[in-house]
């Protein structure tokens, strides 16, 4: 982001050189070139971090991503911290936010308040970031490929 300021800042210099200056009081715009900006609010003052980035943001587009990353991010704010200690977010793909519970007990619970979630969900990052919940339990681990796996159908005799 810090690249993309730099090369907007350079962008727009390189505009003001390119066009021709008028000296005088009658430039019409209210703009000082030279001096102390005064005591009321110029546009050469310097702007809070968080602003410029706001607008950086609002400019390029980039709302939606912001919220979508404040779902990972803020995980515990967005949901609750009793929430949070027994699940977590996995993925977000075209507004269905995966998630994972510790225990299938959990699982079920967060199901049963899945509305309460999405309600949560979009009061903290916004309305269609997020437009459907799947909720699964934690994932057994595979024993189809490994160091213990044996190729073949494996004994038949022992089974009956």
């Amino acid at each position: 982001m810090a690249r993309a300021v730099l090369d907007a800042a350079l962008a727009k210099r390189r505009a003001a050189a390119a066009a021709p200056r008028r000296r005088g009081a009658g430039s019409g715009d209210g703009r000082r070139l030279r001096g102390y900006s005064g005591p009321g609010p110029d546009p050469r003052d310097p702007q809070p971090f968080g602003a410029m980035l706001e607008r950086l943001m609002k400019a390029r587009g980039w709302e939606k991503p912001k919220a979508e990353a404040t779902v990972f991010g803020a995980w515990e704010k967005v949901v609750g911290a009793d929430i949070a200690k027994h699940s977590r977010p996995v993925k977000l793909d075209a507004g269905v936010l995966t998630v994972e519970a510790e225990s299938t007990a959990w699982a079920t619970q967060l199901r049963m308040l899945a509305a309460k979630l999405l309600r949560s969900i979009a009061q903290e990052v916004g309305h269609n970031v997020v437009t459907k919940l799947n909720i699964h339990g934690p994932a057994a681990p595979s024993w189809s490929k490994g160091p213990r796996r044996v190729q073949g159908r494996g004994p038949r005799d022992t089974y009956g």
